[in-house]
């Protein structure tokens, strides 16, 4: 019999503090999930070794997929380029994803890891664009379908 459906989830959506700031989130329907197993999480920046907590960083120069293709990096407050830890985090994450056969993949919105419809734009003025982060882009060219957190509360408390 087929199993339930496995998510992959931000960890910082799950309650653990790996945000840059060292802050998480915590949402019962996502704790629930945890607790039938139907989840793995992960967080792109500590998989690649980055600390917490740690500056924060935006893309500068384009989108995930930028970055993916070499034409954008990724540089953190201090203007240390930090793109090949964001990298690094991108293929760890879809590693996890292929090897957990997960079915849906729920980000945090606005990350330059995992921003799905929104990042910062690369000045940390806190102006958002239209784009997604570095792992989102590599885990949608392989075919998984990502969302974010607000997308994944409506997808499971759809109203009418």
């Amino acid at each position: 019999t087929l199993g339930a459906t496995m998510y992959l989830i931000s960890a910082c959506l799950a309650g653990q503090p790996v945000r840059y700031d060292g802050k998480s989130y915590v949402y019962e329907q996502i704790q629930q999930l945890i607790q039938l197993k139907q989840v793995i999480t992960a967080c792109p920046e500590v998989l690649a070794g980055l600390p917490i907590p740690r500056k924060p960083a935006e893309i500068a120069g384009g989108t995930g997929e930028d970055v993916l293709a070499g034409r954008a990096q990724v540089i953190d407050l201090d203007g240390v380029d930090v793109t090949q830890a964001f990298l690094e985090g991108a293929y760890k994450t879809l590693t996890l994803a292929q090897q957990h056969h997960v079915s849906t993949v729920v980000l945090k919105e606005n990350s330059p890891s995992c921003g799905s419809r929104f990042i910062y734009d690369g000045t940390f003025s806190n102006q958002k664009v239209s784009a997604m982060g570095v792992t989102t882009a590599l885990l949608r060219q392989h075919g998984f379908n990502v969302i974010s957190e607000a997308a994944f509360f409506e997808l499971l408390n759809p109203s009418d």
